[in-house]
């Protein structure tokens, strides 16, 4: 298991940002950065740690505004004989990096890779696992057991467009799929890239769940949220 990255330290205008936001938050109602995109702000990294098995989902909400962007599902495939698939699924307008030349499967990118205008995003399906037609187990998809692979994610903020990416350990076998989603970040800036699995540097902003959480409390939580990133 992975150990957690330390937040990054957040600049004093930021925190005047948020601070603002969490005083409005409870009573309007919207998420944690909604209203208060940090201007000096590129990437923000959010740690994660959900697994998916046993016919599961999880809604991905990549920039925390309350609307879901995808949802990441573990389900009994019905249209591809009998067998588990691990599915995302791109509400209307975004969509997942996946083969060129009309194929539904996602791409499992490495470290590095960079997601932008130059890839096509019409994946549906990560990873299949089951028993063909003369009753042999198999699997099928780039995302069959593979560790800190990254999703390449295109997705809409107010109409614009932005470029993110969700990073997940799969593993498969006969008729089983288990997917952990261990990461996720997105470019602030509309239709910049984004580079796969950068997580440091002056230029990216990383949220905890304990962040999240304060944040989410609305003002009473200022100052426990305040003391607690200072602090780091």
């Amino acid at each position: 298991m992975q150990r957690p990255r330390t937040p990054s330290k957040i600049s004093e205008s930021l925190h005047q940002r948020l601070n603002a936001y969490a005083l409005s938050a409870s009573a309007a109602g919207v998420g944690v950065l909604a209203m208060a995109q940090p201007a000096e702000a590129k990437i923000v990294y959010t740690e994660a740690h959900h697994v998916l098995k046993g016919k599961m989902s999880y809604k991905l909400d990549l920039n925390h505004d309350g609307i879901t962007d995808f949802t990441l599902r573990e389900s009994h495939c019905h249209s591809c004989a009998s067998g588990t698939a691990l599915s995302v699924l791109p509400v209307a307008g975004n969509g997942a990096s996946g083969t060129k030349y009309g194929s539904v499967w996602a791409f499992a990118l490495k470290r590095g890779a960079l997601i932008g205008t130059r890839r096509q995003f019409r994946a549906k399906f990560m990873a299949w696992a089951g028993t063909t037609g003369d009753g042999q187990s198999n699997d099928f998809g780039s995302w069959v057991n593979v560790k800190n692979r990254y999703l390449g994610l295109k997705f809409k903020i107010r109409e614009k467009t932005h470029y993110g990416w969700a990073r997940l350990n799969v593993k498969a076998g006969r008729y089983t799929i288990a997917a952990t989603l261990t990461g996720y970040a997105y470019e602030t800036i509309p239709n910049k890239p984004i580079i796969a699995g950068k997580t440091h540097g002056k230029d990216v902003i990383t949220l905890d769940p304990a962040t999240l959480g304060h944040l989410a409390r609305g003002a009473s939580a200022i100052p426990a949220w305040r003391g607690a990133n200072s602090a780091k």
